[in-house]
């Protein structure tokens, strides 16, 4: 019996001893966190804008009807490449060259009237040549004839002369006078008569100028039935299908688009860059590009085009234009130049840009996780806090800094105010605050956030495996 009770009181002894380490491990372990870390290195880092949209031509040109008929014929087909002007399409032009017959003989009708004016005021300027000359004689006359009355009249007052020759003198010098006033009359008349030849003339020529501008338009309505190419490129849209009738009208609306052609030469992507990113993108910016319809390839470009105007991420308007809440998610978009685009790129793919905007080489990195944020006051640990701080003192205690967390001597993980700069797609460069070498605590996120100021750290960087899925 009493071999009995000194065993039992020897395994009540041992349990005892056991409790009693146990207790004091946990007492010795308390407040002590779990932590993973990393070390500050030296690294080159690059800071990338990713973004996604669709690949676009730089130039491509909507062509529209500029006149309502049928498609009597289409000369090309989707995919063709086509010179500046070349003929494309033609337009039913019944009714265009009908009014280009009729304006041609409405311009030789004006011409025909204007050589008969021009012929009648010819006609008219030479008679009234030969009037002045008629009344030129006459006055030559009259001068003669007056000359010869006076000297009668001398002579019949001398009583050398008969009264009958006297008479015949004076009769001949009046006759001669009413015949100059005869023929300046009829030059008069004849200068009117010019005058309204003259008037004539001018209309016909106006007329002529009227019919030919009216041809003029005619003829270009007629030209345009015949549709050219304004630009070398791609047909990359082709709407319509000969026999459709298309009209000039508001672009886009259905039979007022003929085709559309690229210029190829250029090809970009179109991008929507986040309203946080677009601040840090700027002209020639390098960026690789990869199209979903081209697997596997990157293709490199640069920045060429930055918009000014802010879109709605969710209806694709101008933030201007709408009446929505300033809340909303807005993106700007950006055109990057492909260097050396693919020929199997065709408008419309959809594409994802990563533009670097920034590089640096041998700095200071660490993991963009282990960036966390505390207030002045979280960081506080002394023990003799006021229970009623001034105003001044809470305003300061609530301003926050941005650090990390230090792994110090005996494991204590000190807060550390850090400067950043650029960040890559998984560290973020180091302007102050850190040295290199030294240990900073990385992880668990949870951990990050609720760790104190000065609180004692476990370091566990073992990695844990991720079991595969399960099917």
């Amino acid at each position: 019996m009493k071999r009995k009770w000194k065993i039992l009181i020897g395994v009540v002894a041992l349990l005892l001893i056991a409790a009693g380490v146990v207790a004091s491990v946990k007492y010795n372990r308390r407040g002590v966190v779990t932590v993973q870390t990393s070390k500050v290195i030296t690294e080159d880092l690059a800071s990338v804008v990713t973004s996604s949209g669709e690949i676009k031509p730089r130039n491509y040109i909507n062509i529209g009807a500029e006149f309502a008929g049928q498609l009597t014929d289409i000369l090309v087909k989707e995919g063709d490449h086509v010179a500046k002007g070349q003929p494309l399409a033609r337009i039913d032009e019944t009714q265009s060259a009908a009014d280009v017959a009729a304006q041609v003989a409405a311009l030789n009708s004006a011409e025909a009237d204007a050589a008969a004016s021009e012929a009648g005021y010819t006609a008219g300027n030479d008679n009234i040549n030969a009037l002045q000359a008629t009344v030129d004689h006459a006055k030559a006359d009259l001068d003669r004839y007056e000359a010869d009355f006076k000297r009668g009249e001398d002579l019949f007052k001398q009583g050398l002369i008969a009264r009958q020759d006297f008479e015949q003198r004076k009769a001949t010098f009046d006759g001669q006078k009413a015949a100059v006033v005869e023929a300046n009359s009829r030059v008069v008349q004849a200068r009117a008569q010019l005058a309204q030849l003259k008037a004539q003339q001018s209309s016909a020529q106006r007329k002529i100028a009227q019919n030919q501008a009216s041809l003029n338009r005619v003829n270009d309505i007629l030209r345009k039935h015949n549709v050219v190419a304004p630009i070398t490129g791609l047909v990359t849209y082709l709407p319509v299908r000969v026999g459709e009738t298309v009209v000039p009208g508001i672009q886009n609306s259905e039979g007022s688009t003929i085709m559309t052609i690229a210029d190829m030469s250029i090809v970009t992507a179109e991008v929507s860059v986040d309203e946080s990113d677009i601040v840090n993108v700027a002209l020639g910016q390098p960026a690789e590009i990869t199209v979903d319809a081209i697997p596997n390839k990157t293709f490199t470009g640069h920045v060429i085009q930055i918009g000014n105007t802010a879109i709605l991420r969710s209806t694709g308007l101008a933030a201007s234009q709408s009446n929505t809440s300033s809340q909303e998610a807005k993106d700007f978009k950006v055109t990057i130049a492909m260097d050396n685009p693919p020929d199997e790129t065709r408008p419309g793919l959809s594409a994802t840009a990563k533009i670097t905007t920034a590089t640096r080489k041998n700095v200071l990195g660490i993991p963009i996780q282990a960036l966390t944020v505390r207030t002045v006051g979280e960081l506080d640990t002394s023990p003799n806090k006021p229970l009623n701080p001034d105003p001044a003192t809470v305003k300061k205690n609530k301003e926050e800094l941005t650090g990390v967390f230090v792994v110090g001597p005996q494991n204590k993980a000190n807060f550390r105010k850090t400067e950043t700069g650029i960040s890559g797609a998984t560290d973020t460069e180091v302007l102050a605050g850190l040295k290199l070498g030294e240990q900073i605590v990385t992880g668990p996120y949870q951990v990050i956030r609720t760790i104190k100021n000065g609180a004692t750290v476990k370091i566990d960087n073992k990695v844990v495996a991720t079991p595969p899925p399960t099917t």
